[in-house]
């Protein structure tokens, strides 16, 4: 074999090297990144149940924002002084005042008050937001003296076919809503950040 053949043999054989070692980094880079991906909850996953954080430092009182957890709207409202007294005085126009019968999900035990809350965090609403009547999403929350549907009350409406419910999410009388909104297990990290789908005795 002449020295050209030889050369021409090494210099094929270091390219073949060279693309084989970019190929085989290339590989590894693309079996890394959706290995490191799997190690997040996946969306299937978060929708099939998996607990949903939410921040609320921002949320001012009288405002709600909406967290997906399930394929499911669910509520955190910071309600404001007026919007929690209004429970007491609306109590005998509701039509399960003390969240006797439940919708979808059991009633937590620690929700189990006229605020349907956490005692550390009386003012923070958490509901699923979707109406007990045909799975409409109400409206609101609306002031008192704002909605028709509600009267005087501060509250939520269905637009679908009139619900109404307090700014506790309970179902006023005579209305097609057969039941008070679901409240989901949820807990709190901090003063800041709660977690949704899951509280101290684990995952909802």
């Amino acid at each position: 074999m002449s020295d050209n053949q030889e050369k021409a043999v090494d210099s094929s054989r270091r390219n073949l090297l060279i693309a084989t070692s970019v190929a085989g980094g290339v590989g590894g880079v693309a079996t890394l990144v959706p290995f490191v991906s799997s190690l997040e909850p996946s969306e299937r996953a978060k929708a099939g149940g998996a607990p949903v954080e939410a921040d609320i430092s921002n949320l001012k009182p009288g405002e709600k924002m909406t967290v997906a957890w399930r394929g499911l709207p669910v509520w955190i409202v910071r309600r404001t002084p007026d919007e929690m007294a209004s429970l007491s005085k609306v109590t005998a126009e509701l039509a399960d005042p003390d969240s006797k019968e439940t919708f979808s999900y059991p009633m937590p035990d620690y929700c189990k008050n006229a605020y349907r809350a956490r005692a550390e965090h009386k003012d923070l609403l958490v509901v699923v937001g979707i109406c007990t009547h045909l799975g409409c999403i109400p409206s609101g929350p609306y002031q008192a003296n704002t909605n028709a549907a509600l009267g005087h009350d501060p509250g939520f409406l269905c637009p679908c076919h009139g619900s109404t419910y307090d700014m506790s999410g309970r179902v006023f009388k005579n209305k097609p809503a057969p039941k008070n909104l679901d409240v989901p297990r949820f807990m709190f990290v901090n003063d800041t950040k709660l977690v949704i789908g899951k509280d101290e005795k684990g995952e909802a």
